[in-house]
């Protein structure tokens, strides 16, 4: 039988990737968007959900359902960036984010459940992001929401065990997406003590977005995730240095690992 996937944000990006690669693979999929109708040409269906409206998200899931009879993989990618110092950023923006990047996934989660409690199996896989582990200069809010969804997934996990549902969090560095395009950008502001700080990182965070990985990268690790019969916590997908800075965090004193980051970001 057919896995059902389904896949918030799955009409552009890393989404979108996985979903055209679990599609050639066999699997049922579905993708969201807020606005489907962009996406008639899309190698999978893609349902209308915003992840900060509880009665979309229930309705989509409930739709999937119906058509299927059943749901195997919760794929939670919707998500949106936003930089800036945060002493400058508005707390309505600040609230936003975790809006789509903690409590969208949170309440898609639970709109599964039970259905995934009902046929004693289900994966859950979270997209979270290597910059979740660490506190990045101007991108704090980011880290903020999706390290939040890292430590969630921990105990969800434990919390699920005795329902054979799986949980597991997939955390990915630079890839080359339109995801810079959407993010909510804190502006440079003239007479901020931060311009030149926040101008040079702001540069140098999109380039590295520009010149990152190809989002099949993504595709692929999710793919051996839903194939492998007791997925890991954590997973990290990217370039070494980007993986390799995780583990560097783990390792290095506070302070030299803080001395690391001002040089790289030449702050």
């Amino acid at each position: 039988m057919s896995k059902v996937v389904l896949i918030t944000g799955g009409s552009s990006g890393i989404g979108k990737s996985i979903g055209e690669y679990l599609c050639d693979k066999g699997y049922t999929v579905y993708g969201t968007s807020r606005n489907p109708e962009r996406y008639e040409s899309s190698k999978f269906s893609i349902l209308t959900m915003d992840v900060k409206d509880l009665k979309s998200i229930w309705n989509t899931v409930e739709t999937v359902i119906e058509k299927e009879g059943r749901l195997d993989v919760l794929i939670n990618n919707a998500g949106v960036g936003i930089t800036g110092p945060i002493e400058e950023i508005p707390e309505v923006e600040i609230k936003a984010n975790f809006e789509t990047n903690f409590f969208g996934p949170i309440n898609v989660i639970k709109s599964v459940l039970p259905q995934m409690r009902n046929q004693n199996e289900g994966l859950i896989i979270n997209i979270t992001s290597i910059a979740g582990y660490m506190g990045l200069p101007y991108r704090g809010i980011y880290s903020a929401s999706k390290g939040a969804l890292e430590l969630l997934t921990e105990a969800f996990r434990m919390e699920l065990k005795d329902f054979n549902i799986q949980m597991t969090n997939v955390a990915p560095g630079d890839f080359a997406t339109n995801i810079a395009a959407g993010r909510y950008h804190s502006p440079l502001l003239k007479d901020s003590p931060y311009i030149k700080p926040y101008g040079n990182t702001l540069e140098l965070m999109n380039t590295h977005v520009d010149s990152g990985s190809n989002p099949n990268m993504m595709a692929e690790a999710v793919f051996k995730i839903i194939n492998t019969k007791n997925p890991k916590i954590h997973y990290k997908v990217g370039a070494f240095m980007q993986k390799f800075s995780v583990f560097l965090k783990r390792v290095l004193p506070d302070k030299m690992y803080e001395k690391l980051l001002v040089k790289h970001y030449k702050l």
